[in-house]
């Protein structure tokens, strides 16, 4: 998990100079820290050995589990 600092430093590495932390809305702060979780863990699922099984008895790799958390961010 990454604290503020990190979180900000992540977005003023990629921004342009005017576009820095500081000039972000709210609602654009909140977007870009979702995207930095859910790509954290989506990358802790690609490294998963382990298979999820679901109630239907079928089995999702680790791979297909990051897909679909990165899609989360998409809708």
């Amino acid at each position: 998990m990454m604290n503020i600092i990190e979180i900000i430093a992540a977005w003023n590495a990629q921004a342009d100079y005017m576009n820095k932390w500081d000039s972000l809305g709210e609602d654009e702060k909140l977007k870009w820290s979702m995207q930095l979780e859910r790509e954290a863990c989506a990358k802790i699922a690609e490294k998963t050995i382990c298979d999820v099984h679901l109630p239907t008895g079928t089995k999702i790799y680790g791979s297909r589990v990051a897909t679909a958390i990165r899609a989360r961010g998409t809708t």
